[in-house]
């Protein structure tokens, strides 16, 4: 019953061609029975007829519209339960249909990486393909493991979860189910995540892949997320001068403490085997973003693990590096653009990144000082040096401001890529295949609404308005200018006249060159209006001349 009064809510608007109908019906039986019974004396005159025949098809026309659109409302409220990433302002068949084949045939992307920076990634991504799949790392970020997981022995499933509430249509809720801590004695510190993601491990006999596959789906996520390892990997570092780091969470006390730079990031074991899925969603990619992220502890890990950065190599999808915003202080302090895709180069191999997308890095001087009191500071941008590696580089707006942070925007890191995957398809000549006119049409309305939200950015730096150039002459002659105007200064100073106002006066009786083009030209109009007066003058002597003649 209460799914039948669904149908009369306000936001259903299906009361009006309810209305319609019953409204046609109306008119449509008046007009029929009239032509039926006719009037009293049996027979219809032609101009009432022609009206009752007329309120019949207008009655039996308003009852097929009505129809018609019920029909068409009912698949758009169908589509639109089953998709929450619809606006629900502006909802029509056509844009339902279209959302629903972009996301189906949307490219293939992989997100490699972990923390906050990927999760901005996928957050992005997932508003324009369903095959999206995050591969992220299994590590402890170095807190004190509780006693309870040691006993329940869960893995670090810190990143898998974040990556999970970034992927689900309700961001808030899922982000409140997954983080909910138990305040009882047996199960305290442990959240709500692990324990749903660990007695689906269990149903699932013991398979930490699938149970997350598992977990995805019934959590009714966009994509899929995939640990890069089912073993627990320990990430530890060698610096400068020769000291091994085995914790993670030491890594950037050692390097402030010691004043040594990271030389290199391992993991323990250095044998471990990827987890299933991973290869072949690195392989059947259209595009492998890596990053942004903690360089040394969420990104690097999970190349280092064996046959992902080969696999990465061979692949013939798009490889993107999109860069950190800000350095981290004991990991990449005064770290440059190249310094960062140095450091993945040398882990990984040649060949992992292809692409790099930088931010413009125009920000207001306030928020930057915050991260400068912390030791941070904005990623030095040398292009030239990036260049060098083979890579080419993508200058994007990829940051904004929330809650007084600096993060990376979701909706212009997707647009870029995106962009890409658009434009390698254009080469190709698809521009007529399915996938290319949706996927850029709907880019298109992405950069419509990054430009209306650039312009009301208020921590950028304001753009200066370019200055109108000199013309030849002034380029050409100011000096002279300068030099004969303080000369007359000088020359009136000298006979009394105070400085202020002599400079006035010089500046006054200074002439534009537009003045100077303007006095010319109408000296150049009077000195032919004069020249006509003479020739007219001439001729009228002429000719009285020749008459008296």
């Amino acid at each position: 019953m209460k799914g039948f009064f669904r149908w009369f809510r306000a936001g259903t608007k299906m009361k009006r061609w309810m209305f319609l109908i019953l409204l046609g019906m109306i008119i449509a039986f008046f007009g029929l029975s009239r032509i039926l019974t006719g009037e009293e004396g049996g027979r219809l005159d032609f101009l009432p007829l022609a009206g009752y025949i007329a309120c019949f098809v207008v009655g039996f026309l308003f009852v097929i519209i009505g129809i018609i659109h019920i029909q068409k409302r009912t698949l758009e409220l169908f589509v639109q339960e089953t998709d929450a990433r619809l606006d629900d302002e502006n909802v029509n068949v056509k844009s339902l249909i279209y959302n629903k084949k972009v996301y189906d045939q949307g490219p293939k992307i992989v997100a490699i990486g972990g923390g906050t920076g990927l999760n901005s990634v996928l957050k992005g991504l997932k508003e324009y393909t369903d095959n999206l799949t995050a591969i992220v790392t299994v590590s402890d970020y170095g807190e004190i493991i509780p006693e309870s997981r040691r006993i329940l022995k869960t893995m670090p499933l810190d990143d898998i979860k974040e990556s999970i509430v970034a992927l689900s249509d309700n961001e808030e809720e899922m982000e409140k189910f997954m983080n909910y801590n138990f305040r009882e004695a047996s199960l305290r510190d442990l959240s709500l995540g692990d324990i749903a993601l660990l007695g689906m491990k269990d149903f699932m006999g013991g398979d930490l892949t699938k149970s997350v596959i598992e977990a995805s789906e019934i959590f009714k996520i966009t994509g899929k997320v995939l640990p890069v390892t089912l073993e627990p990997i320990q990430i530890c570092s060698e610096l400068e001068d020769g000291t091994v780091v085995e914790s993670r969470d030491k890594i950037a006390e050692a390097v402030t403490t010691k004043t040594s730079k990271i030389s290199r990031i391992f993991i323990n074991p250095t044998n471990c085997k990827v987890a299933p899925g991973v290869l072949k969603a690195i392989e059947e990619a259209d595009a492998i973003v890596i990053g942004p992220g903690s360089l040394y502890t969420n990104v690097i890990p999970n190349l280092l693990v064996q046959g992902v950065a080969k696999a990465i190599r061979e692949s013939k999808a798009f490889k993107i590096y999109v860069s950190n915003l800000m350095t981290e202080p004991g990991q990449t302090d005064n770290f440059s653009l190249s310094d960062h895709i140095k450091a993945i180069i040398e882990h990984a191999g040649k060949g992992v990144i292809e692409y790099c997308i930088y931010d413009t890095g125009e920000l207001v001087p306030e928020y930057i000082r915050k991260y400068n009191m912390q030791g941070q500071d904005l990623v030095e941008i040398d292009t030239a040096k990036a260049k060098e590696q083979g890579i080419y580089l993508m200058q994007r707006e990829i940051s904004h401001v929330q809650d007084d942070f600096i993060r990376h925007n979701p909706e212009a890191i997707a647009a870029s890529i995106i962009q890409l995957i658009c434009d390698d398809l254009k080469f190709k000549d698809m521009q007529n295949d399915t996938k290319y006119v949706l996927l850029n049409d709907r880019l298109k309305n992405a950069k419509k609404a990054l430009k209306e939200s650039s312009r009301n950015d208020n921590f950028r730096k304001t753009k200066k308005k370019k200055e109108r150039g000199e013309s030849k002459f002034q380029k050409k002659y100011r000096e002279r200018i300068e030099s004969i105007q303080e000369s007359e200064i000088k020359m009136k100073v000298k006979s009394g006249i105070p400085v202020e106002e002599a400079e006035k006066e010089v500046i006054r009786n200074t002439k534009k060159p537009s003045e100077d083009k303007k006095t010319t030209k109408n000296k150049a109009k009077s000195k032919l209006s004069e020249t006509q007066k003479k020739k007219t003058s001439g001729q009228g002597k002429h000719d009285k001349n020749s008459k008296a003649k």
